[in-house]
């Protein structure tokens, strides 16, 4: 008897420890009042497979917070209950690209610690400087910074290069940069945060939208993406969301979105070997 309450204390131990989260990062254009009801709802139905979503491009007006709220109460609707927190308006030098970020996730998987916070450190240099959250999933804890560059018109390289800086500020947290960086993971300016031990998700995954498919090829350019120390996170699978598949055509489909939303399966992989 005492032997299989042993094996049932192992077994409750590490389903505890080595419980799989899945996050999605998704630049839902614009994302605001002009998305109506059955705009919400569809988009609800894309991401309620994840336990944890990003979202960049938040209206910084009015609408923007309202279309997180509603986002939240459709997907309470679906079974499984959600929360979800929205940044103050970033502190870009004009009104144009102000923006909010947001979090939504599932209660059940997954568990908000502490406050979320914009991280102003590099705010001068940075546009819209990242939004930062914990979550605690069994008895670890990650922390999700939300990211959205400015325009490759406006190099966002030249604010991408503070990024090297950040994970020192929070060296015990377990750090996931994600989002939409107007740049490929290739660019010579994420070597220095490799250095750091980061890597990416992705390697040669486009993940925005085409005017037009042509060739059946309608994705454009490798800007959305995770960046991780594989040291700390175990990745078990990542993929994008061919959501645009589902309209008539792109410009249906960028309705919702001139981006696909991301994601990635992990765990915290805390079992000893």
């Amino acid at each position: 008897m005492k032997k299989y309450i042993f094996l049932l204390l192992i077994f409750i131990s590490f389903s505890t420890y080595s419980q799989n989260v899945t996050i999605g990062s998704w630049n839902i254009q614009n994302f605001g009042k002009s998305k109506n009801d059955d705009e919400v709802a569809y988009i609800a139905k894309v991401v309620n497979k994840f336990d944890v979503i990003a979202i960049q491009e938040v209206v910084a007006g009015y609408g923007g917070s309202q279309a997180v709220a509603r986002l939240a109460d459709e997907l309470n609707r679906m079974g499984s209950h959600w929360d979800y927190v929205i940044s103050n308006p970033t502190s870009s030098p004009t009104g144009k690209s102000k923006e909010r970020y947001a979090f939504i996730w599932n209660t059940g998987k997954v568990k908000k610690s502490g406050a979320a916070w914009l991280e102003d450190t590099y705010g001068i240099l940075i546009d819209r400087e990242p939004y930062y959250c914990r979550f605690t999933v069994g008895r670890k804890t990650f922390t999700v910074a939300n990211f959205h560059a400015v325009p490759i018109s406006k190099q966002p390289e030249t604010e991408i290069k503070y990024f090297k800086f950040l994970p020192d500020l929070y060296p015990a947290d377990n750090l996931i940069f994600c989002g939409d960086f107007n740049l490929p993971q290739s660019h010579t300016v994420f070597n220095p945060l490799r250095k750091t031990g980061h890597t990416s998700a992705f390697k040669g995954q486009k993940t925005s939208l085409k005017q037009k498919c042509v060739n059946g090829n309608c994705l454009a350019s490798e800007y959305d993406n995770f960046y991780f120390k594989a040291s700390g996170i175990n990745v078990l699978r990542t993929g994008i969301v061919y959501f645009y598949q589902d309209f008539e055509d792109l410009r249906a489909a960028r309705l919702i979105s001139d981006h696909v939303p991301i994601y990635m399966q992990f765990s915290l992989d805390v079992i000893a070997k």
